[in-house]
């Protein structure tokens, strides 16, 4: 249990509550309770009593407590169970908050897309207070296009599913080795599915349990070779399981991790030889099938090294053979250089994020809480920047192999200012600069903000550049090709977010960075430490643009990061 999963039950409850039509002060209670959680800077295992903190009332203190004991709340479980099920999703549609729906729900008893439209097309919405006929006409519009499921689900939606397969798959016995394939191994940004490779000598007894225990919508089939269900998620999520045999588990898991344009080129390679890979093992001339025990083992048997699946798209990457060994492993990173800690909107405090990161096995890493102009996200004034730095140096005194930097990721003002004077920014071992407002500027107002920060001497990287949310939203308009050539021109980072929302820098801008020698830095920007995690998701994006590891600035030793961030000391 952390800090920000009891603010956010809080906050669901306030919601559920206000859905219900609940008293205000009763919904106001549990917002104040999660905002004072959100204002205070000791993480969860800091605070002696959390329930003592001003804002916190008896009812929600007997919410947090339950939280922390058992790691549910009953409150919120009651909550949802009493709250019909078709309501939730329509806090998806524009203009649509809580008051309005428990409006439509207390009123005219609308608790589906399918009422609420009903509603709409027989004129009884517009007759509500507060909505009118534009409002209905508005909501009308917006549903028109809501529920269709989506043909490809983004990455982020589909990485917490796969973790919840990966965590079953090792709790049952009979299977002896599982990965997930398809095009969520090649760490593409959208899926249609999620597959995975299961080899087991008991196909029954690891179906029974899959359907027994997965959130299963539908069954579509469930033979002994081949289970396809859909899962009861907030978006439907199909996911195929392929049962084979151990001795043919690594030919299978290379077939249908794919792509098709590589497949084909190894069969065509396989042809050459004689023989034609399938996916129980490759034939050979006399008919004789050779199975491996690993996918390296597989490549090799055709005199290939290994080729990671994420470079396993067009066929080409059979010509690029010599570049595989210049790629970055997880393995090469020394660092994490964006994180947030309880000093802004993060889960952990400083000591507790440091350790993790020490954990991860990095040798140095930085603290780049966000500025002051990010007041939603609890952002520092330069006074709390010093106080920061203090916990920071009490880190490092107590922790000599292992460095922690003190830095910021410093908002880039609408008027194109910086949110810290040069004074404040000279201080700090790591400035980050980044746009969180203002999207809908048009492009000459966003580069100029941009600029602004790319010739400031002491800005050292550029996050998230370009503020996409993967399959959501496009971000704000920066002409990227300029700015990546900036970096160059004036020497500065630009970030390969490894947050599955972002992934920003996109692939195809990462290629123009590496045509140009462009310095990446791949981070996770977590707000907890089971966000690191998202380091390896990083990683392997960045081999999908085929960035040498000698650009990415957290491959770096100790000593080559500091003779950077100094250089305009």
């Amino acid at each position: 249990m952390n800090k920000k999963t009891i603010i956010r039950t809080l906050e669901k409850i306030a919601l559920y509550l206000e859905l219900r039509g609940e008293n205000p002060f009763k919904v106001s209670a549990f917002r104040k309770a999660a905002a004072a959680l959100e204002g205070d800077e000791r993480s969860l295992a800091e605070m002696d009593d959390v329930t003592k903190l001003k804002g916190i009332g008896k009812g929600t203190a007997a919410v947090i407590t339950e939280l922390v004991e058992t790691g549910v709340s009953s409150v919120l479980v009651e909550l949802e169970e009493q709250t019909p099920k078709g309501l939730i999703p329509l806090m998806k549609l524009p203009g649509l908050g809580g008051k309005k729906l428990a409006k439509l729900y207390n009123e005219l008893g609308i608790d589906s897309a399918e009422a609420l439209q009903a509603a709409c097309e027989e004129g009884k919405v517009q007759q509500l207070a507060g909505f009118g006929a534009k409002t209905e006409e508005k909501i009308l519009k917006e549903l028109a296009n809501f529920g269709t499921r989506a043909e490809r689900l983004p990455i982020w939606q589909l990485e917490p599913v796969v973790l919840e397969i990966e965590t079953l798959l090792q709790s049952i016995v009979e299977v002896e080795s599982a990965s997930v394939a398809g095009s969520f191994r090649r760490v593409k940004e959208t899926s249609k599915d999620i597959d995975f490779i299961v080899a087991t000598s008991a196909p029954q007894a690891v179906r029974e349990q899959l359907l027994a225990s997965l959130p299963v919508l539908e069954i579509v089939a469930a033979g002994d070779t081949k289970i396809s269900v859909v899962l009861d998620k907030e978006e439907p999520v199909s996911v195929d399981f392929r049962l084979v045999t151990l001795d043919a588990y690594a030919s299978a898991l290379h077939h249908f991790t794919g792509s098709k344009d590589h497949n084909v080129r190894m069969r065509q390679l396989a042809k050459s030889m004689n023989q034609k890979i399938s996916e129980y093992g490759v034939e050979q001339e006399d008919g004789s099938v050779v199975t491996f025990d690993s996918e390296e083992a597989f490549f090799a048997h055709f005199n290939l090294p290994f080729i990671p699946p994420t470079v396993r798209e067009s066929g080409n990457e059979l010509e690029r053979l010599e570049e595989l060994s210049q790629l970055a492993s997880r393995a090469d990173i020394q660092a994490d250089l964006h994180m947030h800690t309880t000093w802004s909107d993060g889960a952990h405090s400083v000591a507790e994020m440091g350790e993790a990161l020490i954990a991860q096995g990095y040798s140095y890493s930085v603290i780049t809480d966000h500025s002051q102009y990010l007041k939603v996200a609890n952002g520092l004034t330069p006074a709390r920047l010093q106080k920061q730095r203090v916990e920071i140096d009490a880190f490092n005194e107590a922790n000599g192999q292992f460095r922690l930097y003190a830095g910021t990721e410093m908002d880039i003002l609408p008027d194109g200012s910086l949110d810290f004077s040069d004074d404040v920014l000279k201080e700090l071992d790591f400035v980050i600069a980044s746009i969180h407002s203002s999207f809908s500027q048009p492009q000459e107002q966003i580069m100029a903000r941009l600029e602004a920060a790319m010739t400031n001497p002491y800005v050292h990287m550029i996050a998230h550049p370009t503020g996409r949310i993967v399959g959501e939203r496009p971000g704000y308009d920066p002409d990227v090709k300029t700015l990546i050539e900036w970096a160059k021109a004036y020497d500065k980072i630009l970030e390969l977010n490894a947050n599955p929302y972002r992934l920003d820098l996109a692939v195809e801008h990462l290629q123009y960075a590496m045509e140009l020698g462009v310095k990446i830095a791949i981070n996770t920007d977590a707000h907890a430490i089971d966000q690191l995690r998202f380091m390896d998701l990083g990683v392997r994006y960045s081999q999908k643009a085929w960035v040498k590891k000698e650009l990415i600035v957290n491959t770096w030793t100790k000593e080559q990061f500091e003779a950077y961030i100094r250089r305009n000391k």
